[in-house]
């Protein structure tokens, strides 16, 4: 092995253990599978270097950090698929099932819509100001549930909570809708 590939390779190692601490910290986990997981954390290190961000490396990036935003690891796609299909688009990060063996990993459908080069985001739409008496009720219309701890109160807005709490480590079970 040259020098830079040994290089590479503590760079994969430092990157790895990074990842696993940073994945076990927040409730996920990386895939058991340490050789299949290394290849990936090789093409989020390549990725960096090509384009200035860990694109995920199994979906083609565009180079352009605007454009990729959704899909810089963890990419915005990571805990749906989690919640329907126990591992991300990559099999990066993978549920507790999965990591225990009671569930395999198979192959996943593509989330992220189809961009194409003359594609432009959309504008935002602005938000309108309000003035909300104290006692008020406000319906608010949002794109995703907010769901809540109901031991350290911590708040996430998706389809389905979290399989642990980041911040207290409950099961999901302890999580309940709130919005």
């Amino acid at each position: 092995m040259s020098r830079d590939q040994s290089a590479f390779e503590n760079e994969v190692d430092r990157l790895y253990k990074r990842l696993d601490e940073e994945a076990e910290a927040g409730g996920y986990h990386l895939n058991p599978d340490r050789e299949f997981t290394k290849e990936l954390v090789r093409g989020l290190l390549t990725n960096q270097e090509r384009f200035g961000y860990m694109a995920c490396p199994c979906r083609l990036a565009s180079g352009k950090r605007e454009q990729d935003l959704d899909i810089i690891c963890p990419c915005d796609y990571r805990d749906p698929d989690l919640a329907d299909w126990g591992a991300c688009y990559c099999a990066l990060y993978v549920t507790r099932e999965v990591l225990d063996g009671k569930k395999k990993v198979s192959s996943i459908p593509e989330r992220r819509p189809m961009k194409t080069a003359e594609t432009t985001p959309a504008p935002k739409p602005k938000t309108p100001e309000m003035s909300v008496q104290p006692g008020a009720q406000v319906r608010v219309s949002l794109s995703y549930p907010v769901w809540r701890c109901k031991v350290c109160g911590y708040l996430c807005a998706r389809n389905e909570p979290p399989e642990v709490c980041p911040i207290c480590k409950v099961s999901k079970d302890r999580f309940e809708r709130l919005v």
